[in-house]
């Protein structure tokens, strides 16, 4: 069946549409993943906080995901450590490490599938690439190992192994995480003025505002239309297939990703930058028939990232100018132990403490990077390509998704259905009717 297995069968609780005013200290607009931890370790703390979510809450990317918990981010800490230094490199190490840690201590009272698990990054063809980044990882004192790859259908030229990573069944986890939180559904924020939230029922006035939107909807601060650019992957949950114990994924962009769930095998990939042309479901297909000719195909679903311009995610203060607003985006691929990293640091930043992390993932640091190039000559032909529809976020040239029947926007990722229906932001209205 089309859509995510994580959905099917989970029963998430529901919450009230906000109808009039309301003052908190904190708020929160998004309802995934990011927004309901936040949201929680706000409670938690005695902090006053409402969130806002334009439908039901867990309902976009969240639900979409693949669901490994893990620090091993591709072969990446090589390049982290020539890019910022094996000091920040460790802490952004740690991060991770630490929301891996309080997946697993919150999973303890919540059946969620939680399984801990080795993480693998295969190499195809580079046995180079695994010698330097498992010399980084020694650098920094992690206990990563080269390990062959005989779980997977494929010779490859070994893996760097995470022990003790995890996996789990992120739908399960959230239904009770969310319970007795102080959430609006159906409570869509028309306008933002400071950390005030205009909705259709009245305002919100906050002293601190949480952006957890997946991608930015405000553009009036912080280059967020410059620094991220969305991609888009599939997956296909797969019965009868080989089971594998651990999760592994290419050490290429454009590579595979295997995990197990139950009794079925979630194979990822066919990725491409959103609004462009890429492998999708038929790549999967064609790599499941050849190497598990008797698997059948009970899932499939797709989903989107928001990728930043050096690997590191932008979670902390909006801008310079908005000392009281504060974002959680681009966390290129590894939404899970991104997420919780994200709300441990939100959770200081708004109560004005400090907190350890909070200056490796600075959305304010330098955005001088190869990718800036990129998405600004991206932004540059799709503003000028003279056909519509057009996007209402800042007015690209949409293109057409066959296999997802939608109207993408190759420039920052928003999505619309064929009858102009948004399906997914930055932008915040639907097609205008032609």
């Amino acid at each position: 069946m089309q859509g995510s297995l994580w959905s099917d069968g989970v029963i998430m609780p529901e919450f009230p549409k906000l109808d009039g005013d309301l003052s908190v200290d904190v708020l929160i607009v998004g309802g995934g993943i990011v927004g309901v931890l936040c949201a929680a370790k706000l409670q938690s703390e005695g902090v006053n906080y409402a969130l806002v979510e334009q439908n039901r809450i867990c309902r976009g990317v969240t639900e979409n995901t693949t669901a490994k918990i893990t620090s091993q981010h591709g072969l990446i800490f090589e390049k982290l450590i020539s890019r910022f230094g094996p000091e920040r490199t460790k802490l952004y190490l740690t991060a991770n490490e630490d929301a891996i840690k309080e997946y697993r201590r919150l999973s303890q009272n919540i059946d969620c599938d939680f399984t801990d698990t080795c993480s693998y990054v295969y190499c195809l063809n580079d046995p180079d690439r695994i010698s330097k980044e498992l010399s980084a990882l020694h650098r920094l004192g992690f206990p990563a190992v080269f390990s062959q790859t005989n779980e997977l259908p494929f010779p490859t030229k070994g893996a760097v192994m995470f022990p003790r990573q995890a996996q789990f069944h992120p739908m399960k986890f959230l239904a009770v995480i969310s319970k007795g939180l102080r959430i609006y559904e159906n409570t869509k924020v028309r306008e933002l003025i400071g950390t005030t939230a205009v909705t259709a029922s009245g305002k919100i006035r906050a002293k601190k505002l949480i952006l957890a939107t997946h991608f930015p909807i405000l553009n009036k601060h912080g280059g967020y239309f410059l620094k991220l650019y969305q991609d888009r992957s599939y997956v296909l949950a797969l019965s009868d297939a080989q089971k594998i114990d651990g999760m592994y994924v290419d050490a290429d962009k454009k590579g595979l990703s295997f995990r197990s769930q139950g009794d079925m095998l979630l194979l990822g990939g066919g990725s491409h930058r959103t609004g462009k042309k890429g492998g999708g479901w038929q790549e999967l297909k064609r790599f499941a028939s050849e190497h598990y000719p008797k698997a059948t195909e009970v899932y499939r679903w797709a989903t989107q990232d928001c990728m930043s311009l050096d690997l590191l995610p932008y979670v902390g203060i909006y801008s310079k100018n908005t000392p009281d607003l504060f974002v959680a985006s681009g966390f290129n691929k590894w939404g899970m132990t991104g997420s919780m990293v994200a709300a441990s640091i939100l959770l200081d930043l708004v109560q004005e403490k400090e907190n350890p992390y909070a200056e490796v993932f600075s959305p304010t640091r330098t955005i001088l990077r190869p990718q800036l190039a990129l998405n600004a000559l991206e932004s540059t032909v799709n503003l000028l390509t003279p056909t519509k529809p057009r996007c209402p976020h800042l007015g690209c040239a949409l293109k057409w998704n066959k296999e997802e029947h939608s109207w993408d926007c190759p420039c920052h990722g928003s999505r619309f259905a064929h009858d102009g229906t948004l399906i997914l932001g930055p932008a915040t209205a639907d097609l205008p009717e032609t």
